[in-house]
């Protein structure tokens, strides 16, 4: 397994949690780590967006399509017309266009030690945080 610290460019044992401040879901995300006692450390998707070579990085350690990266539901998504033109880019054109700005990446994402969550949903948190033995009350 990829060790997901050394992903994250971290050596503390704390969750990375990638948000934007204005964002009802990350604020849900936000509220629910806290109440399962879980420590993290967060960053502004917008004023500190992931690199290409994060954004890679934890593609490829999630298993999940590169599609999942996007904020499909934005504004900057829907302006781009990228519903027509992402089925036929490259992983690496993917990749390069979501580190140009935070708005296109789907949030919140989580990086800790045993995994990559993209997108808020409790019971997956939940399931992943349980069973990888993260700080879960």
């Amino acid at each position: 397994m990829t060790d997901m610290t050394a992903i994250a460019g971290r050596t503390e044992d704390r969750l990375l949690f990638i948000c934007y401040s204005r964002c009802s879901t990350c604020a849900r995300a936000r509220r629910w780590l806290t109440e399962q006692g879980i420590e993290f450390t967060q960053r502004d998707i917008k004023t500190d967006n992931p690199t290409k070579a994060e954004l890679a990085a934890w593609y490829h350690a999630s298993g999940l399509p590169i599609r999942r990266f996007f904020n499909t539901s934005g504004q900057l998504y829907r302006s781009l017309g990228l519903k027509d033109k992402l089925p036929s880019m490259s992983d690496d054109e993917a990749l390069e266009l979501l580190a140009t700005d935070g708005m296109l990446v789907k949030r919140p994402i989580v990086v800790s030690a045993h995994g990559i969550l993209v997108g808020f949903s409790p019971e997956a948190w939940g399931g992943m945080l349980e069973s990888t033995g993260d700080r879960i009350k």
